[in-house]
């Protein structure tokens, strides 16, 4: 059963969510909205020509930074000091370089307009973050996501030249900022760097650890 929400600041349980996690449509993309729904294993996904539709998979895939792997050609790429990483100085470009990036399998973008304006009202009022990695003072490549108490809910990410994503992902897990980043959906990219599949149960018991601290 697919729910839809109204001016309703509220969700259903998330473990009411269809098979492909699917839980509700409809209601908006306010601040308030948007932290409820990350605080209860919730994020919006959906493209221009449909509804806002909201999910909360039956497992999460996911990264504990401690589990991080890094290759050795990948510690050679650090090693060079070809790139230099920063974050939170230009969200609103990070952001806006995922929605164009190419996705294997996919047509279009579920980073909408509207998602990158609600999205940098996050960022404006200290919820979201990116982190940016730049070669010769140019940026090629970031990620941008949600804090959560000690998750991070990554949401998109990009790279224009080889490794740039990477050396973003290696950077913000040695920075021990936060205890897990939920990468949402699986990618063989991701799994080569350590992340995998928890339950929901799982998940949840994180998210609600790092809320209480």
């Amino acid at each position: 059963m697919i729910f839809r929400l109204d001016e309703r600041l509220l969700f259903p349980e998330p473990d009411l969510a269809e098979p492909d996690g699917l839980l509700a449509v409809g209601g908006d993309l306010s601040t308030q909205r948007l932290l409820l729904a990350y605080q209860n294993g919730i994020f919006p996904w959906y493209s221009d020509d449909s509804p806002i539709l909201w999910y909360s998979p039956h497992e999460r895939f996911v990264l504990y930074p401690q589990e991080l792997k890094i290759s050795k050609s990948m510690k050679q790429v650090l090693r060079s000091g070809k790139f230099t990483v920063t974050a939170d100085t230009c969200f609103n470009e990070v952001i806006k370089a995922c929605s164009t990036a190419p996705r294997e399998g996919q047509d279009g973008t579920w980073i909408t307009d509207e998602m990158i304006a609600a999205y940098n009202k996050l960022h404006t009022e200290g919820y979201a973050h990116s982190v940016e990695v730049w070669e010769d003072q140019e940026l090629v490549g970031g990620f941008y996501g949600v804090q959560i108490g000690q998750v991070f809910c990554g949401e998109s990410m990009f790279s224009r030249v080889s490794n740039a994503s990477k050396t973003a992902l290696i950077h913000f897990c040695q920075s021990k900022q936060f205890e897990l980043i939920d990468c949402q959906i699986h990618t063989k990219h991701l799994e080569s760097m350590g992340a995998r599949m928890i339950s929901r149960e799982q998940y949840m018991a994180a998210l609600q650890s790092g809320l209480s601290r």
